[in-house]
């Protein structure tokens, strides 16, 4: 699609939604959806508010709280939310952007520029822009020409899908509270927060001033948090809740097979073994290495998540530009080639195993793989311990990088390459785990190289078989499997369920037959 019918389909946004508004308004009403109190299921405790905290703990509130610039379609199609219309320029090195008007944050303060540009500078921020600020790398600068427009400049021509995932992945923020924002919410979404008990749960009441009509259909939404995923099958089979959202796969499953709704979204996840190459042993590189040949993938997957996913050994999902389906066949599972690098490695058996894993204990499936990667390495003569937290003691030491090797889903796998970014253990700069200077240049060289690459052909293939390669060389973090994330098991009598492109939850369309 060239540029000129581009910017001719995108100026039709505004209209797009207002059709995209008046199905969903009619497909509550042909269900008769009534409003009440929305009770949800979930197994992990919030980390906090920031939705530049794109963590999967987070997943529950974010759209309920707040908006995006545009959304994709469950099929990645954009659609307009706080932005009307958008135009990338003809040499994509810049993108304006059109704001909706009448739009309010909780507090009251206008939705205006002044919004976009405070929640730009949030993310350009190495100590603040959290999971956002590795994809504020390309940008250059920005500009406010009147209160509803917003341009982006950008440092080199960027390609439009990474454009489109950008202003996506942007969230405006209340300037008022964008200091406080890690404990208050400041957002424009549907709903607004009522309470928080801190291991329980949390309350949200209907936004009575949201901009979508007719939404949210509830009036309030519950979310209870469960530390075993089997206590909250139960509550939802005793009637105790109306919704699991983020359950397990074999549970899902289960409960289909039981008359139960099961909606899974397109936004997959990788999971992956997450390496700290700064502690112990995993300085060694052929240590590390030794672990792409450790992982039982298939065992995994089918032992932790009933076969709903693919094993995998690069952290793309099969719409990724980058994914490669024979890195999964090169790197299978060979104890042989393993023990192989061990001894490469040069390390003692009691270096070696000087470490141990840290587990999420509030989730099964993490648990189950963790258990088949204890037995790899026993077989491989390195018997370990697991560091089996939960709740926030697990949260506080995952995003702080305090641990040497822990299992952890990474998402925007679908989206363009260097997206990967926005995931913790794959930050450029200011990774939490690995630090500054990053260990890895050549993975910081490789991911550059995928950003500036512009166009189609070799070249761009060539970008991105480079960072694959690099990726499985430097060995920081070691993919296993996709997996399905926020599952979504509901009630037969709850409807208007929507999938969102990352499978965050979105209550605002939901409601009771």
């Amino acid at each position: 699609m060239t540029n000129r019918l581009m910017r001719r389909f995108w100026t039709l946004g505004l209209a797009l939604l207002a059709l995209a508004s008046l199905s969903a308004a009619d497909a509550a009403r042909a269900q008769q959806l009534k409003g009440g109190t929305l009770r949800v299921a979930v197994l992990s405790e919030i980390a906090n508010y920031d939705p530049q905290q794109l963590s999967t703990v987070n997943f529950h509130i974010i759209k309920n709280l707040y908006d995006s610039l545009i959304e994709y379609t469950p099929e990645g199609k954009p659609e307009p939310s706080l932005a009307t219309q958008w135009t990338i320029a003809p040499d994509n090195k810049s993108v304006s952007v059109t704001l909706r008007s009448g739009v309010t944050f909780h507090s009251g303060t206008p939705f205006n520029a002044d919004s976009v540009l405070a929640t730009l500078v949030k993310g350009a921020d190495p100590k603040r822009g959290k999971n956002v600020y590795s994809t504020m790398s390309v940008v250059k600068d920005w500009s406010a020409p009147d209160d509803r427009t917003v341009t982006i400049n950008f440092n080199d021509p960027v390609p439009d899908r990474q454009i489109l995932d950008l202003l996506q992945f942007l969230i405006p923020i209340d300037p008022k509270g964008i200091d406080t924002v890690e404990t208050v919410p400041a957002g424009t979404g549907p709903f607004t927060l009522v309470s928080r008990a801190v291991g329980q749960g949390l309350r949200l009441k209907a936004n009575p001033k949201y901009w979508r009509e007719k939404q949210p259909i509830a009036q309030e939404v519950v979310f209870t948090l469960f530390s075993e995923d089997a206590a909250a099958t139960a509550a939802l089979e005793s009637g105790a809740v109306d919704i699991i959202y983020n359950g397990s796969a074999r549970s899902a499953a289960r409960l289909k097979n039981a008359g139960y709704q099961v909606f899974a979204g397109p936004g997959k996840l990788v999971q992956v073994f997450r390496i700290n190459s700064t502690r112990g042993p995993f300085r060694n590189k052929a240590f590390r290495q030794a672990f792409n040949y450790l992982m039982d993938r298939q065992g995994m997957l089918r032992v932790a998540y009933a076969g709903m996913g693919e094993a995998v050994a690069l952290p793309w999902a099969p719409a990724s530009p980058a994914f490669d389906a024979t890195y999964t066949k090169e790197f299978a599972y060979d104890l042989g080639k393993a023990k192989k690098l061990l001894a490469e490695s040069g390390l003692s058996a009691a270096e070696m195993k000087d470490w141990k894993l840290l587990v999420n204990g509030s989730d099964e499936p993490s648990v189950a793989i963790s258990q088949i990667v204890q037995g790899s390495l026993k077989q491989a003569g390195i018997p370990i311990e697991l560091d089996i937290r939960q709740g926030a003691e697990y949260v506080d030491a995952l995003l702080g990088g305090d641990f040497a090797a822990v299992f952890g889903g990474v998402g925007n796998v679908q989206k363009f390459p260097s997206r990967v970014t926005t995931n913790s253990i794959y930050r450029t700069t200011k990774n939490p785990v690995l630090k500054d200077p990053h260990p890895h240049p050549d993975y910081v060289a490789a991911i550059a190289k995928v950003d500036t690459t512009f166009g189609a052909g070799a070249d761009v293939k060539a970008a991105y078989d480079q960072l694959n390669r690099v990726l499985v060389e430097t060995a920081f973090a070691i993919p296993t499997n996709s997996y399905e994330v926020g599952l979504i098991v509901a009630s037969e009598k709850v409807g208007g369920i929507s999938l969102e492109m990352d499978n965050l939850f979105v209550a605002r369309t939901i409601g009771f037959k």
